[in-house]
């Protein structure tokens, strides 16, 4: 199946109110071309360097996602152009975002990254580190980063039950969020959760973005 085609069917199974990230790392400027004469126009990408060598060989309309491990010292590099930070995973970040945002003029779009896997690989706060830095009122110094949403990777695992189960814990958790800290900001309204081998348990267990990339373009070109 062409990568139109496969656009096309996962656009078709995704419900009304769920987005999918064309996840395009480590594939070529032809690939993000062809997904997006699909219709395609939201792009993630794992690695600073790709992503700002891309963008400029890009049209102007992709809404690029930065989805990867964010350091401190590349912030700079995508501020000016990157549509929403999916993978914040600790507060010293988020006032990284927030100074290089106030430089560049602009108000960043980021998701909180929650560990919800068994890996200890995966980034990402706990449920407890995160409602304390949200009951403390460390982000309303912030005015330059817009909390949107949470996201998280579940187990890599075959095991369906544990990725329902992972992927309901972090439902549960941006629910409460945005009971007890976001009820009056519709802003707070994305749950970043599905890949390629799971991305249809997520949906089931409410995700509004998929983050899929091999499904999409094939064996990634190392």
């Amino acid at each position: 199946m062409s990568v139109s085609e496969t656009i096309h069917r996962i656009n078709s199974e995704l419900p009304t109110g769920t987005r999918l990230v064309a996840v395009s790392k480590f594939h070529p400027v032809d690939a993000i071309l062809e997904a997006y004469q699909a219709g395609q126009r939201i792009f993630g990408e794992n690695w600073v360097q790709e992503l700002c060598e891309k963008q400029p060989l890009c049209p102007d309309d992709i809404e690029w996602h930065f989805i990867g491990h964010l350091q401190t010292n590349k912030i700079r590099q995508i501020v000016p152009f990157v549509s929403l930070i999916h993978g914040v995973d600790s507060l010293k970040l988020l006032k990284g975002i927030n100074k290089e945002a106030e430089k560049a003029g602009r108000v960043i779009p980021c998701l909180l990254q929650i560990h919800i896997a068994q890996e200890e690989s995966k980034f990402g706060f706990s449920i407890d580190e995160c409602r304390n830095i949200l009951s403390d009122g460390h982000l309303k110094d912030l005015k330059f980063v817009r909390i949107c949403g949470l996201m998280g990777m579940a187990t890599l695992t075959e095991d369906t039950a544990q990725i329902r189960s992972e992927f309901k814990c972090l439902k549960n958790a941006f629910d409460e969020f945005k009971k007890n800290f976001f009820i009056d900001e519709p802003a707070f309204c994305e749950l970043s959760m599905g890949m390629s081998d799971d991305y249809q348990v997520a949906i089931e267990e409410g995700s509004t973005m998929v983050r899929i990339g091999s499904a999409i373009f094939g064996a990634r070109v190392y």
